[in-house]
């Protein structure tokens, strides 16, 4: 019954060990608007900034309307051109991709 119990114990310390790499890169993106621009902030889940990830802004037909990088605080920011649904979609790099949807009652 002990060799069980080893046996359940190194299987807990090896999953947990090859799931914490993947939710520390789990990327996150917000955006909300204030006085006509669109602010957005993209950060990893470990609260790593994203730098240098590139921007993509959609309207509701999947239209791009502008595109852009954030800065080394993880923060892009634009001028609100039209208070219309928008989608905001980050590439952080090596896969690592978020979305903002950002609704005309937010604006």
């Amino acid at each position: 019954m002990r060799f069980v119990y080893q046996c359940l114990a190194v299987v807990i310390v090896l999953t947990g060990i090859g799931v914490g790499p993947v939710w520390a890169h789990k990327v996150n993106l917000f955006a909300y608007t204030e006085g006509g621009i669109v602010y957005t902030e993209s950060y990893f889940s470990d609260g790593v900034k994203v730098k240098g990830g590139r921007i993509e802004v959609q309207d509701a037909g999947g239209t791009t309307l502008l595109k852009g990088i954030t800065d080394d605080q993880g923060l892009f920011s634009f001028p609100l051109s039209q208070k219309e649904d928008m989608t905001i979609i980050l590439n952080a790099g090596m896969g690592h991709k978020g979305t903002y949807l950002l609704k005309k009652e937010e604006m």
